[in-house]
């Protein structure tokens, strides 16, 4: 029987719009927890309620001369926000630009203060829980920058908060006399959200036409609800769970260039919601469509394009005919409001499909609480075993160190050389995100990948704590880790606390490398001795050189 009788026959199109958690578990007290969070499945026909609030606010905004809205937030928090405002942003003349702020990089920290005007930013701090560290120090530092130049309740007046109710955020508002809360909504996780106030508020700030974004979620709503026959969810997840069961478990996403972030999105989406009991879909985003792949049989591609993006229509084609492609069409950027609805709803049955509860994520905390620890100095990341001329190497859990380690590219001749033919490569990256330090390090994943025919993601520090990282640690033991820090004099304490930034970016890296290697998985760390494109580059050409 394939997934698609599967669903027709568990009736579970119809069950997950009833909210029926019996889908999902079995004993009660799993289906009570899971029926705490299935409310996102109507997030689009409740969204008009919020307009007039979020029209206001945006006028309001808006005349008082903002310019930058930038929104703190992790996961769930950001990457909605994120993809809203680079494929819909700045399409109403003088709107604010939203940034999006999602890691303690202190360079990356301070580059965006240089770029800001203090008189003309506005922040938005948003968390679920409202204790989530990242967006709590960063606020803490943006404030202070904030009333550097002006007095406190002005500063308070740029500053509001997106929580849900009763949150500690909530409090820390009402104490900072910051200018107001946007509530979300309790019942839904912080991946399902993008529909509420974590995404639409950020984006209405923006200028985005949420009108127009929300009548196209409701009408993949509606589509949702359909028979499974013609249900474009139940067909996704379908399509999904057949090539798992294919062994395609590594899900190459394509999209087009105005629609880069929402590859994020989904990764988080697919990765952090079946990522769990040694199972889960490892999403891979890739960037390099300019030939015609050859990738291993461990692939499936689901692709996103605009209907005008015919690059990437003839690559679907070519790709088509060595490995199963999933293509969606968009007719218009604001077709990703539907985008959302289709692709949560082809989780959620997706979940139901592998036997897992897609609404969990219980290895997330384990880096939380070892980031938690090494902070207040009760632990500490495995020692580096070798010098390789300026960068320490660190062989930790199921990776042993060679007997003989004499340059970078036998510490990663180690790494590589443990992969299985189905296993995938992540490099784990605590560097800035720009460009030019991404992209050699990109080109020596794909020269790997090339060479080899395994997945290789770069993910970013630490966003990924929040998206892949379930995956990581609670899918199957099929991972090969290289995790890059470098060792940074730039820095600051974050106000109010003991740590500084620089130190939390430094500690969220390795608590990961310590939650990974207790779960037995193969990790190399090696610690640059500055994040400078020098360094980066000698790193990237032994990437190229490795096998």
């Amino acid at each position: 029987m394939d997934s698609l009788d599967r669903l027709i026959e568990a009736g579970a199109v119809e069950r997950l719009r009833q909210r029926d958690a019996s889908l999902f578990a079995t004993d009660y007290d799993r289906r009570k927890r899971v029926m705490q969070r299935l409310g996102w499945t109507d997030l689009a026909h409740k969204a008009p309620s919020r307009f007039t609030l979020l029209d206001n606010l945006a006028s309001q905004v808006a005349a008082e001369g903002c310019t930058d809205v930038v929104l703190v937030g992790m996961g769930g928090s950001s990457l909605a926000p994120m993809v809203l405002g680079e494929a819909l942003g700045g399409r109403t003349p003088g709107a604010p630009r939203l940034r999006v702020l999602d890691t303690t990089c202190p360079r990356t920290v301070f580059a965006l203060q240089e770029e800001l005007e203090r008189d003309t930013t506005f922040l938005v701090v948003s968390s679920k829980s409202g204790t989530t560290i990242e967006p709590l120090s960063l606020y803490a530092i943006l404030r202070a920058w904030l009333e550097e130049g002006m007095e406190r309740p002005d500063a308070g007046r740029r500053c509001m908060v997106v929580t849900d109710p009763g949150s500690p955020l909530e409090a820390l508002r009402l104490r900072e006399v910051m200018r107001l809360t946007l509530h979300g909504v309790p019942s839904v996780g912080g991946r399902f959200s993008a529909l509420s106030m974590f995404g639409l508020a950020p984006a209405a700030l923006a200028g985005v036409d949420i009108r127009g974004l929300v009548e196209r979620a409701q009408r993949m709503e509606v589509a949702c609800g359909s028979p499974a026959e013609a249900n474009p969810s139940a067909l996704l997840a379908a399509w999904l769970s057949d090539r798992f069961d294919e062994g395609r478990d590594k899900l190459t996403l394509v999209c087009s260039e105005s629609l880069r972030s929402f590859g994020l999105w989904i990764e988080q989406l697919i990765a952090e919601s079946t990522g769990k009991g040694g199972v889960g879909v490892v999403p891979v985003p890739e960037l390099h469509t300019e030939d015609a792949p050859s990738y291993g049989d461990d692939r499936a591609v689901a692709i996103v394009r605009l209907a005008a993006d015919t690059r990437l229509a003839d690559w679907a084609v070519v790709t088509g005919k060595r490995h199963p492609v999933f293509e969606i069409v968009l007719d218009d950027p604001l077709d990703i409001g539907g985008e959302f609805v289709r692709w949560m709803h082809a989780t959620a049955l997706l979940g139901h499909l592998l036997g897992i509860d897609p609404f969990d994520e219980p290895d997330v905390a384990a880096a939380k609480e070892a980031t938690g620890r090494i902070l207040s100095g009760s632990a500490s990341a495995p020692q580096a075993s070798d010098d390789l001329g300026g960068v320490w190497a660190t062989f930790a859990g199921g990776l042993e160190r060679p007997a003989q380690v004499d340059s970078l590219e036998t510490a990663l001749e180690s790494l590589i050389g443990s992969m299985a033919p189905r296993d995938y490569l992540a490099l784990l990256a605590y560097l800035p995100e720009d460009e030019w330090l991404c992209g050699p390090l990109r080109a020596g994943l794909h020269s790997v990948g090339s060479a080899t025919k395994r997945a290789t993601c770069l993910e970013m520090g630490p966003r990924y704590l929040h998206s892949t990282g379930q995956l990581h640690k609670g899918g199957p033991n099929t991972g090969a880790f290289l995790m890059v820090t470098a060792r940074d004099r730039i820095d600051s304490l974050v106000p109010g606390s003991r740590y500084t930034l620089g130190g939390l970016f430094r500690a969220q890296a390795e608590g990961d490398l310590l939650t990974l290697a207790a779960a037995g998985r193969r990790v190399l760390r090696l610690d640059l001795p500055e994040p400078t494109l020098g360094a980066v580059d000698r790193l990237a050409g032994a990437l190229h050189n490795a096998r």
